[in-house]
């Protein structure tokens, strides 16, 4: 899947949850549902799936028919047995 995000973005995603936004290029999608926390400026989705064999969450919005990675984690395990089943 080809990922876009912001150079400084993927810094801080780096230092914060170890792991670089163009990891998102390997995730393995099982499950998206539709982040509605906040009344954010465009749709975000939040991707529960695998990554090197563990949970990942990854928080991304579509611009421009491309996949805009935010956010890429780890998944607690209790948010993702929550979504994915």
């Amino acid at each position: 899947m080809d990922i876009a995000f912001d150079p400084a973005k993927d810094a801080i995603n780096l230092a914060k949850h170890g792991v670089s936004l163009a990891a998102a290029a390997e995730f393995e999608i099982h499950v998206v549902v539709r982040d509605e926390r906040r009344d954010y400026a465009e749709a975000r989705f939040n991707a529960f799936g695998m990554l090197a064999g563990r949970p990942y969450c990854l928080t991304f919005t579509v611009r421009n028919g491309q996949v805009r990675a935010i956010s890429l984690r780890r998944a607690r395990v209790k948010e993702y047995g929550r979504h994915v089943v």
